[in-house]
């Protein structure tokens, strides 16, 4: 079968990351022995012969102008699915072919980052073609057609009616960041997507790629000399610009639990719910702490983590149940996350995978409760170091590449913090159970829960929320008495909300 350079399916799937912002951001990087680096640039020489690319540009949907939304998400994919100057699409993806190369691009909200491997013998004809395509791009007009096409298809077709899973957390984070740079789906909006001209990508890419906005990444076996050329290159080719310094402005939900049920043709019910939180990695100590919480209540594909355990283990009510405390799009494809879509806002999320609509009524208030046990009791003394010792372990499975180490290293340097591995297990190391349950009180006791939940008969569903009709639920085999009798306790746990709070809204509208 043909290699081809990214599938650009694959490309867009990846886009689906009172503190002030500054002590956020505090100034903790210190680089790893094996990284070295000057004030733009990651390089990470090894004996490998695979030579990896991250070549980032601190840009992305935060930067689409009013109107225009889809813009820096359009020009990722004319940069890497597209021609260069001198060579089409199709040219460059013959001669990627034999030389087994890759590269694509993921552009998220506040960095795009060019991705791609070759081996260190093939470096000279790599590197030259994908010079060409970041600095010379061909821009051409049937490239544009087509890329524009396949963003609006993912939308209105990928997300909007091929997967209620991924739907229902981009519509959650829509929900949450509404009226911020954070608001719109990073692939941008369908109404202005299908607006925009060649000439918007062109000028999109003339005010953004700048060496002010430029983050070099490379690890593998190349040497001193490749790397200080392609530093040169970069620099003779991009004009200076300057350096991002944003302020971006937080959400401001109102009190109180919101739920919105997308009315949409399907089987299953997916839920996904959150609120903002004001911790990132430059968080030190409460980063840590939430992240130990998050492995604790939901390890993503766990079946050791407790939502897990208690929803689809004890009770068989669906495929999975986890929770988050950073963006983690495409999660049913894969275990791990990817890096390199570091955001300064993130959310607390769970995520209850699928369930049958005649389950959606419990499976709501079932997440209600054990999120409302968990911010009320906390964790004893045995949970906290099992789970401790459990992530401290894990950090490791998150950069078992160079390829990721290299991807960790350039979200350590967006969020001012150490090497990511090294830095975790120190922060994990000091970590004390108040520190936890104190962060859990702080930062997850919050009242601005937001709801999203994909369904067939939403004004069903919605009827049983707002007249709160007690859950039911049947089992295809008994049940022990401890689990039946917590079931007699979520049939009826409150869903605080009254009618206003829940909203039908008509896929079609989504993203639009």
């Amino acid at each position: 079968m043909k290699l081809k350079i990214f599938a650009l399916s694959l490309l867009i799937s990846v886009l689906m990351n009172s503190t002030t912002f500054a002590q956020l951001f505090g100034e903790r990087f210190a680089p790893n022995n094996n990284m070295k680096q000057n004030s733009s640039n990651v390089f990470q020489m090894s004996k490998s012969p695979i030579v990896s690319f991250r070549i980032q540009f601190l840009t992305g949907a935060v930067d689409d102008p009013a109107g225009k939304e889809g813009v820096a998400s359009l020009t990722a994919a004319m940069l890497a699915n597209g021609g260069n100057k001198t060579l089409t699409y199709e040219q460059i993806v013959e001669k990627f072919y034999p030389i087994a190369a890759s590269f694509g691009s993921q552009a998220d909200k506040e960095m795009t980052t060019f991705v791609g491997q070759t081996h260190v013998d093939n470096l000279p004809k790599y590197y030259g073609i994908v010079r060409e395509m970041l600095l010379e791009p061909g821009f051409r007009a049937d490239d544009f057609k087509r890329l524009k096409d396949e963003l609006v298809n993912y939308l209105k077709t990928g997300l909007r009616e091929g997967n209620d899973e991924e739907l229902g957390k981009e519509r959650l984070y829509n929900i949450i960041y509404k009226g911020t740079a954070y608001e719109n789906n990073s692939v941008g909006r369908v109404s202005s997507l299908e607006k925009l001209t060649l000439q918007d990508v062109k000028d999109f890419y003339a005010k953004n790629y700048t060496r002010g906005a430029l983050v070099i990444g490379l690890s593998g076996g190349f040497d001193v000399k490749f790397s200080e050329q392609m530093t040169a290159d970069f620099a003779k080719m991009l004009p200076k610009g300057d350096k991002k310094m944003r302020k971006l402005a937080a959400p401001n939900l109102a009190d109180g639990m919101k739920i919105d049920i997308v009315q949409r043709e399907t089987r299953a019910t997916a839920i996904s719910l959150g609120f903002p939180i004001v911790v990132n990695r430059s968080s030190g100590k409460d980063y840590a702490a939430l992240a130990l919480v998050a492995s604790y209540f939901g390890q993503h594909r766990s079946s050791n983590s407790y939502l897990y355990g208690r929803l689809r283990e004890l009770r068989g009510l669906n495929y999975g149940d986890y929770a988050y405390i950073e963006y983690f799009p495409r999660g049913m494809f894969q275990f791990e996350p990817d890096p390199n879509i570091a955001r300064k806002m993130q959310i607390f999320q769970m995520w209850i995978r699928p369930v049958e609509p005649q389950n959606a009524n419990f499976a709501l208030r079932a997440a209600l409760y054990e999120y409302d046990k968990l911010v009320k009791n906390g964790l004893d003394q045995k949970t906290f170091e099992n789970s401790r010792n459990f992530l401290s372990k894990y950090v490791n499975i998150l950069t078992q590449t160079k390829d990721a180490e290299l991807g960790y290293a350039l979200d350590s340097k967006f969020y001012g913090t150490g090497d990511y591995n090294e830095t975790m297990k120190a922060d994990l190391a000091k970590l004390t159970l108040a520190d936890v349950n104190n962060a859990i009180k702080t930062h997850l006791a919050s009242n601005k829960m937001r709801v999203v939940m994909i369904t067939k008969d939403a004004e069903g569903l919605r009827n049983q929320i707002v007249n709160d009709t007690p859950a039911t639920i049947s089992y295809a085999s008994p049940k022990s008495k401890e689990i039946t009798d917590e079931d007699k306790v979520i049939f009826t746990y409150q869903i605080p909300v009254k009618a206003a709070d829940v909203s039908v809204t008509p896929v079609g509208k989504i993203f639009e």
